[in-house]
């Protein structure tokens, strides 16, 4: 895949569709190898390979860097979980993964409730969903769950400590993933990364044919 031909709106599609669940790259890997981008279109290319590649780890730094800032504010802390989650939710796969694991824990001790938190059957017309299947979490709307939880976490945010210093941590986590993207020297796995979840997309829209 040619990174500097891809568009900040497809790489944020791409983050939103794409599989979450896999884990963080190994620490060993992410701070390996660092060199300075020779051009400008080189810079953009591995700043948009480096998002995509390591958007795990750039997930865990930000959130860990907001829960630094706030250690000895529990509320603090708790909003920053409940921050996490409201943008893990926006992730198609983590909001699927989510939804089954809870379902799947609920069954255990209630099945009859396990089957209200079900999403709605989606008609099917000669073979083919009438619409796109939406996301539910516990039979509602992913929407729900992302403004419920985005809500509680600003009452918190505002509530526990000052804005400004939110802000601040925020910013130097941003800064610091900037930082990484921008001088992270892209491997060899990276690029072998790339073309498979390429493949995996092109195998998923021939599937749905």
């Amino acid at each position: 895949m040619d990174w500097g031909n891809v568009t900040t709106e497809d790489l944020i599609d791409a983050l939103k569709e794409v599989d979450w669940s896999s884990p963080p790259r190994p620490v060993s890997e992410f701070f390996s190898r660092f060199t300075v981008p020779r051009s400008y279109s080189k810079w953009n290319s591995r700043l948009k390979c480096n998002l995509y590649y390591y958007r795990t780890n750039y997930f865990i730094m930000i959130v860990f860097i907001l829960g630094i800032g706030f250690l000895f504010r529990p509320l603090a802390i708790l909003a920053t979980i409940l921050t996490g989650l409201s943008i893990a939710f926006l992730n198609d796969s983590f909001a699927v993964t989510f939804n089954e694991k809870v379902t799947r824990t609920v069954r255990q001790f209630s099945p009859h409730v396990a089957a209200k938190l079900r999403p709605p059957i989606t008609p099917v017309l000669r073979g083919r969903s009438s619409a796109k299947r939406a996301i539910h979490i516990c039979g509602r709307p992913r929407w729900v769950f992302v403004l419920v939880f985005s809500a509680a976490s600003c009452i918190l945010w505002l509530t526990s400590c000052r804005l400004l210093t939110v802000l601040w941590a925020l910013l130097i986590g941003l800064l610091a993933t900037l930082l990484h993207a921008s001088f992270r020297t892209p491997n060899l796995k990276a690029r072998l990364n790339t073309f498979r979840e390429e493949f995996r997309a092109v195998w998923r829209n021939y599937s749905e044919l």
